[in-house]
């Protein structure tokens, strides 16, 4: 599952937490599974949404960016050879696993793993020390190369946006600082400065490196791209009727979901000074009454599942829109990704 943003435990600070699906119930609900039904999983992880899926008797076409979750998948798969297939793929090319009759259901849980977290050599968490890498699938620009490359503006960007990080300059001017005698290499280095420039205070209830990490894993990984992307894709995919339902775990992944639904419901945004001027045909109606959140039950339960929110639409037979990222007002930063690499 994601990192918390902002408040309580985060993955990339807290220890080993056993994997559990997030809101599973209120996920099959609002998937409305039924026997017979073909559902993908965008999200594969350990298993624990397509497991549900096939016991409900639907089929499941599973999708994972990392090889370890492809690797680690095949056992469910050997135990439901007709029902299940798994593909390395990331989520955001999901409409091309898809068959042509379209799909019942698409489900995404947003972020990373906890097995990824766990493990200390994918460089994700600062409590196990590892290669600062955080690529999900290994390829590409790994957080070390931005961390040592990027600019101090870009760095400063990447940590206050993605990162919602209040000390995003000081943090990224001591980083080019240090890097000019000696590059980083691991997470607990990173973690270290990030500490000696922003040091924790008694009353804080996360690590002064929680917010850099965050934003250095969304930004390596192109999570919130991959996020609008999968959007789009899913309402290609998806057969009338088709129900499409997202988890998602911090506030920049839920407003690019809220953008996509209120964009896709038929309502133009206009504001309080200026009416709707343009009134668009729904591609999706609303399943159930908004906005779901975990109950405090789970919360208590499954600390990942404080800031879970889900939100899901049902696909109507208008044909889909040509995607349009300008909906979701985002920055550039996936350029910065290529930083001369």
């Amino acid at each position: 599952m994601a990192a918390n943003l902002g408040g309580g435990e985060s993955e990339a600070e807290g220890g080993p937490v056993r994997h559990v699906p997030v809101l599973l119930a209120e996920v099959l609900q609002a998937l409305d599974v039924q026997p017979g039904d073909v559902i993908l999983d965008g999200t594969f992880g350990a298993g624990g949404y397509s497991s549900a899926i096939l016991a409900a008797g639907a089929r499941v076409i599973a999708l994972d960016r990392d090889p370890a979750a492809i690797s680690g998948g095949q056992a469910l798969v050997v135990q439901n050879p007709d029902r299940l297939t798994l593909h390395h793929s990331r989520f955001s090319r999901l409409a091309e696993h898809a068959p042509e009759e379209g799909l019942d259901g698409v489900v995404l849980d947003i972020g990373v793993s906890s097995m990824q977290i766990d493990e200390a050599e994918r460089g994700f968490s600062f409590q196990r020390n590892g290669p600062l890498d955080m690529r999900m699938s290994g390829e590409g620009v790994s957080a070390a190369d931005v961390v040592n490359r990027a600019k101090v503006s870009d760095l400063t960007r990447i940590f206050g946006f993605l990162g919602e990080e209040k000390h995003a300059g000081r943090i990224a001017r001591a980083i080019e600082k240090r890097r000019a005698t000696e590059p980083f290499a691991t997470t607990r280095d990173l973690a270290n400065l990030i500490e000696s420039v922003n040091p924790r205070k008694a009353k804080d209830k996360i690590h002064p490196a929680t917010r850099v990490f965050q934003a250095l894993r969304i930004f390596v990984n192109d999570e919130l791209g991959e996020l609008a992307q999968a959007l789009f894709a899913a309402e290609r995919a998806l057969k009338p009727g088709g129900r499409l339902v997202v988890v998602t775990f911090h506030s920049l992944e839920d407003r690019i979901v809220k953008k996509f639904f209120a964009d896709r419901f038929g309502k133009t945004a206009g504001s309080r000074h200026m009416p709707v001027l343009e009134e668009k045909a729904a591609i999706f109606q609303p399943v159930g009454k908004g906005l779901v959140a975990a109950s405090e039950e789970e919360a208590q339960a499954n600390p990942r599942a404080r800031s879970a929110k889900l939100r899901a639409g049902w696909r109507t037979e208008t044909p889909p829109r040509s995607p349009d990222l300008s909906i979701f007002d985002l920055p550039d930063l996936a350029a910065l990704a290529r930083m001369g690499a």
